[in-house]
């Protein structure tokens, strides 16, 4: 069974390649437009991994990281955050919330299926 993906991402654009990326590498796909979205979206249909964008409508990705987190029964949980905030501080923020990884936009979609391949081999 291949693995399900969650992408939470206000920008439409980036949510639509982001979701036929992950499909054309075999994925299943969910997508949320906004953090409350992604919250519940986690919540009800317990993804394998979530890439998370920071800037969103509702919830930050760092509340809803923050959230995640906070449940044990999705301590497995892979967060990849995405965003365009790449200041260290941002990305430090991220990972000491429990981030599994982070990349900034604009990324290369190559890294962006290594870094999912790879959060996924961890998790299994």
């Amino acid at each position: 069974m291949s693995a399900k993906i969650l992408i939470a991402d206000d920008e439409p654009n980036i949510l639509l390649s982001l979701e036929f990326l992950m499909q054309r590498e075999g994925y299943q796909v969910l997508v949320a437009r906004d953090g409350q979205q992604a919250l519940d979206a986690i919540l009800q249909q317990r993804p394998d991994l979530v890439l998370l964008d920071v800037m969103m409508p509702k919830k930050s990705g760092f509340d809803v990281l923050q959230a995640v987190r906070e449940h044990d029964e999705l301590a497995g949980l892979r967060i990849l955050m995405l965003t365009a905030k790449g200041r260290d501080t941002d990305m430090a923020k991220g990972l000491a919330l429990g981030a599994d990884d982070y990349m900034t936009k604009p990324f290369s979609t190559r890294e962006l299926v290594e870094k999912v391949r790879a959060l996924l081999g961890a998790g299994a």
